[in-house]
């Protein structure tokens, strides 16, 4: 039998490592040590000035900024001196289907939280819509989504995560305007100091709101004289629907309609920007699924085609307010997951009635890749990122038809492979 031979590093490799792994501890904090020492002059020299100058006064930038330190585990920084890293080929980042986003434990728990808060909240939510015209169960469904009802807790400083940003973030410009005015919240007394509390990105309170958000949108609706968006839920409730007011709600309008769209009927006519009566609409063969008519009220006001899928998923016919919903996260997926959860918060769990296909093994490099292959060819793709918005998926469509191929306005293994 043959015995393992063991192999122990020598006496000066030990001794080597040693001193190494010394010299690492001691180099961390000196680096830390160093870019402290650069951030506290930036405030000084740099973001004072630009503060003072906007009427901030020098005692409120003393007491927001006293103690702060660069939090270095935060995302996306650029250490000083340094250019910011060009991003790898994420092939690692696999691209799924939008119903994943939909996951029933996901939406099933904004529904389920929104319908047990209606009868508690019933007499706020009756004064919100009645002032804004915003339908309760739409309110709820973002507070749901953005904090699950206020229970995500935010332990980040918020001038902590602001500074940070500002001083080394990819995009300092606007964390420079988010600390600024997060420095006016608390110089115009409407929020303590200590009570300045953020998540990771420096979204403030429960409806999420950057600084910027809080200074144009929040409302006091529970009559103490200041907006309270972390403590008082009609306050809280009462700013979400100032949000979506002061970005174009309209009152009376619903925000959309699953609907059945006939072959016939191209998938490459939807977008904010392609819009049609909804009786044109339900002139060429669109019905709402269920077999329930559009309401009379809405057949003379445009409407968009939503396909978030393509062929590979539900449809719809959207209102200028799915828009609104869409300014609180620049996402089709968001605006449609609010929107769904409030009909589901109102009128019961009743979900999609087409299902979402499956979309394969795809990377987000893989459709990037497709989407330069479409724009080589004269397509608008909106932005070769890897995320097909509506503008990748009508342009997919268009080229299909183009190419003598059904349209499905989504993005598959065979598309990619042609289009690369």
């Amino acid at each position: 039998m043959m015995t393992a031979l063991r192999v122990f590093p020598s006496r000066k490799t030990v001794l080597a490592l040693t001193l190494l792994i010394a010299l690492l501890a001691l180099i961390a904090p000196t680096r830390a040590a160093q870019i402290d020492g650069q951030f506290q002059a930036w405030l000084q020299n740099d973001l004072w000035p630009q503060a003072r100058a906007e009427g901030i006064s020098k005692k409120t930038f003393d007491a927001a900024l006293a103690g702060i330190r660069p939090n270095l585990k935060l995302p996306d920084l650029v250490m000083p001196g340094e250019k910011p890293k060009t991003p790898k080929k994420q092939h690692q980042a696999e691209f799924g289907s939008p119903g994943n986003y939909f996951a029933e434990k996901t939406i099933g728990a904004v529904t389920a939280g929104g319908r047990a808060r209606l009868p508690a909240n019933a007499k706020t939510l009756a004064a919100i819509e009645k002032r804004y015209g915003v339908p309760g169960p739409v309110v709820l469904a973002i507070w749901g989504r953005e904090t699950g009802y206020g229970a995500a807790k935010l332990s980040y400083d918020a001038f902590e995560v602001l500074g940070t940003k500002a001083f080394m973030a990819t995009r300092k410009d606007m964390f420079r305007t988010e600390l600024l005015a997060a420095l006016r919240i608390v110089d115009k007394g409407l929020v303590s100091r200590a009570a300045m509390k953020s998540s990771w990105a420096g979204a403030l309170g429960q409806p999420q709101f950057m600084p910027t958000s809080f200074l144009k949108h929040a409302v006091d609706f529970d009559g103490d004289s200041h907006p309270d968006i972390w403590n008082s839920t009609p306050d809280v409730l009462a700013s979400i629907a100032s949000y979506l007011v002061d970005y174009g709600w309209v009152k009376g309008r619903d925000w959309g309609f699953e609907v059945t769209v006939p072959d016939r009927v191209s998938c490459s006519l939807e977008g904010p920007d392609q819009g049609k009566t909804i009786a044109q609409w339900a002139g060429l063969g669109i019905t709402r699924v269920g077999g329930k008519p559009f309401p009379v009220g809405e057949l003379r006001a445009e409407g968009f085609l939503l396909m978030p899928a393509g062929r590979e998923g539900p449809a719809f016919i959207v209102t200028p307010n799915f828009y609104v919903l869409k300014e609180y996260n620049m996402s089709d997926l968001y605006a449609l997951f609010i929107g769904h959860a409030g009909d589901r918060i109102a009128h019961g769990d009743k979900r999609f009635s087409a299902g979402w296909g499956d979309v394969g093994t795809l990377y987000r490099s893989d459709i990037a890749a497709m989407q330069r292959g479409l724009e080589k060819l004269g397509y608008d793709v909106g932005s070769a990122d890897g995320l097909p918005g509506f503008k990748t998926r009508r342009s997919i469509g268009l080229w299909q038809q183009k190419n003598g191929r059904a349209a499905t306005c989504f993005p598959d293994a065979g598309l990619v492979k042609a289009l690369r």
